[in-house]
């Protein structure tokens, strides 16, 4: 098994592509150190290494977010080495029925328009482009103008998340959307 690394606009997150699925088509997962109860073998086995911080698992990659007090030169070998183990142990990714996996922001037969036109925008144009620097961006209500939206991986505690929100995301749904008045994050339950 090869495994590919990419770097990602956060410093603290490294993307991993292990070259086959990850979650494939059932949405994506995020897990944190501090969850008391991680639904995912492969999450489990990847926080026994020390400084892990975060797990997000995506269609075809794994991102990994560490604390500052260590090196990716010292995590990376062992992240590589848990995302093998894994892989060789055929178990799965999530476990069963865990209700784990996220998906898309998919519009409902309980939304209105404007909340389908907003959930449609960002399937579409936000998260297969946060997904290629390992992360995502979830909806999560609209309300009063305001788009709240929830960002797991590498969209998580980016530095450059605010004016992703602001500059990008907020503009385009201004855009196409002239009831949106502001998009505001929310941090992960």
């Amino acid at each position: 098994m090869f495994i590919q690394t990419e770097p990602t606009p956060n410093p603290a997150t490294l993307k991993f592509l292990p070259g086959e699925d990850v979650m494939g088509r059932q949405g994506t997962a995020n897990f944190t150190a501090t969850d008391t109860d991680v639904k995912s073998p492969l999450a489990r086995k990847l926080f026994e290494v020390e400084g892990i911080t975060g797990v997000f698992l995506g269609g075809d990659f794994i991102t990994i977010t560490k604390d500052d007090a260590k090196d990716w030169q010292t995590l990376k070998p062992q992240i590589l080495g848990g995302i093998m183990e894994h892989y060789t142990s055929g178990q799965p990714v999530l476990d069963q029925n865990s209700g784990a996996a996220t998906g898309a922001s998919t519009a409902s037969d309980g939304d209105d328009e404007l909340v389908s036109q907003i959930k449609e925008l960002l399937d579409t144009r936000v998260r297969p482009a946060v997904a290629q620097d390992g992360g995502d961006i979830v909806f999560h209500k609209f309300e009063d103008g305001v788009v709240f939206l929830e960002m797991h991986g590498a969209c998580s505690g980016c530095p450059s998340s605010t004016a992703t929100l602001k500059m990008g995301i907020e503009n385009m749904l201004r855009y196409y959307v002239p009831e949106v008045q502001a998009v505001e994050p929310v941090m992960a339950d």
